[in-house]
């Protein structure tokens, strides 16, 4: 996960039921890198509608200056997501890799 998708869902984590749109939470993140390792606006929504597609998170329709906007909110807490993506990995891993993966997992319980 790269450093502005981890700051995208704390920002989305923090907002919570309220939610925000992509504008304030790529101001947030880019305020949070720093002027040398800014990102795109298109960057944050990419990730938002990943998040989205996981199931991490929800959005709704708002209205506003400029027409339609999605506000984000989380469905998942931090918890939650952590072990959506453990249980999302050794799914994948168990699939391809199945003996090697059942070989590592042994080795931590």
């Amino acid at each position: 996960m790269r450093e502005y998708e981890e700051l995208t869902l704390r920002h989305i984590w923090s907002v919570g039921e309220e939610g925000a749109a992509s504008g304030s939470t790529w101001e947030t993140v880019n305020k949070q890198l720093g002027p040398d390792n800014s990102i795109s606006r298109a960057s944050v929504i990419f990730a938002l509608n990943r998040l989205v597609d996981q199931g991490a998170f929800g959005w709704r329709d708002a209205t506003g200056k400029g027409g339609h906007h999605k506000i984000y909110y989380p469905l998942m807490d931090e918890d939650g997501y952590v072990r959506y993506l453990l249980k999302t990995m050794v799914e994948n891993m168990m699939r391809d890799f199945p003996e090697e993966t059942k070989e590592a997992l042994n080795e931590y319980v």
